[in-house]
């Protein structure tokens, strides 16, 4: 019966998808169902689902006090799969989609670890809880497959990029500002083997957690980028956060809340307030490192400037930090991945059900331009309904 389900999945062209994300931010649930024939996608469906107070600190627990062992770990995969499937059940109630039309769900995990050059990473969220509370077959686990044939395991998303964003005559840039940012940089009318995707530093992490320890927890992040808009950029503290090592690092490369998490935003606050800088001059400029950062890897890793950069995730809505890389980029022309009919919040969980639809397939959806594997692989774990 479980083969005659994958098989008939197989020979589908058009299917319904379910794709769940949450990234470093550990904001929540990001839930996106499509309907999808492997070259267009209706978007039917969208939300953010907070996770629940006790399953958040635990994942703070896991990944920052490094303090959590087995038993804590494997309670808080079985949890984070409840906390998944629970979220595309209601998101099917609250837009009044039959779940039974749901034929495929493709889950990023919760990343608690990823360290590339310790071969490791750690996506937790359980597939199988998932699979067997929502009756739909399952692809997670992306990122391993990747890693085993010498890559970063990241980026994953560029495939989707390309699926969704390729253009016959403009050079077009997909970056994404989740906690961390990343760039996909499609050039015109390329085929698969011309991208080039990377982690280009820090995106919303840093100053999300600056925000924190300025509002002794009252806030979690600028919204709109108000606060940021009221301080002043410190740019000798800018020009040395610029000298980290991660920025003159040749691509593939990605990188995470090991090095710009809690540790990294706690030193750096302590430092700049130390030196003189109000609380709004420390968030401006680290709203300012996120542009910069943005601009540097560009100029420095990028065969051209693209046509357009088109912006995804939290930092789209950040109005300060998208003046901020205005200045930084000059003519090239900014606009949000909504202007193009694809959410900016719903992307990264929409580019989750593009792979998983590929996984079952056959379809290779690494790209080892961008993560640096030595071969194209279909990647993510079939968890049967």
């Amino acid at each position: 019966m479980t083969e005659n389900k994958i098989a008939k999945l197989q020979r589908k062209k058009q299917m319904r998808v379910a794709g769940l994300m949450s990234g470093t931010s550990t904001d929540g649930v990001d839930v996106a169902i499509i309907d999808f024939n492997g070259n267009k996608v209706n978007v039917l469906a969208f939300d953010t689902f907070p996770y629940p107070a006790k399953v958040r600190r635990g994942i703070f627990d896991v990944v920052e006090s490094k303090k959590a062992g087995p038993a804590e770990v494997c309670h808080l995969n079985f949890a984070i799969g409840e906390v998944f499937a629970d979220a595309v059940i209601k998101l099917c109630r609250k837009s009044k989609i039959d779940l039974k039309t749901i034929e495929l769900i493709g889950s990023h995990g919760q990343t608690i670890y990823h360290n590339p050059k310790k071969h490791c990473t750690l996506q937790i969220g359980e597939p199988a809880v998932i699979a067997q509370r929502t009756a739909v077959t399952t692809v997670a686990d992306f990122r391993p497959g990747d890693m085993a044939a010498g890559g970063q395991g990241a980026p994953l998303v560029p495939f989707a990029d390309y699926v969704l964003f390729r253009n016959k005559k403009k050079n077009r840039a997909i970056q994404n500002i989740g906690g961390i940012a990343n760039v996909t940089y499609l050039p015109a009318n390329c085929q698969k083997s011309d991208i080039i995707a990377f982690d280009t530093g820090p995106g919303n992490m840093i100053i999300d957690g600056i925000v924190a320890l300025a509002t002794n927890g009252r806030k979690k992040f600028d919204r709109a980028g108000k606060i940021a808009k009221q301080g002043t950029v410190n740019n000798k503290l800018l020009n040395n956060l610029l000298r980290n090592p991660f920025f003159s690092k040749q691509p593939p490369k990605s990188t995470g809340r090991e090095m710009f998490g809690k540790e990294y935003c706690d030193a750096l606050y302590q430092r700049a307030i130390k030196k003189g800088l109000s609380a709004e001059d420390v968030i401006a400029t680290a709203t300012a490192f996120t542009a910069a950062s943005i601009s540097l890897s560009y100029r420095r890793f990028l065969p051209a400037m693209p046509d357009e950069l088109i912006l995804c995730g939290g930092g789209a809505k950040n109005n300060t930090l998208i003046k901020m890389l205005r200045q930084e980029l000059g003519k090239v022309k900014i606009l949000s991945s909504s202007e193009l009919g694809i959410n900016c919040d719903a992307k990264e969980a929409i580019s989750f059900a593009i792979l998983a639809y590929v996984t079952i397939k056959g379809i290779a959806n690494n790209v080892p331009s961008a993560t640096g594997a030595n071969e194209s692989l279909i990647l993510g774990k079939i968890v049967p309904a």
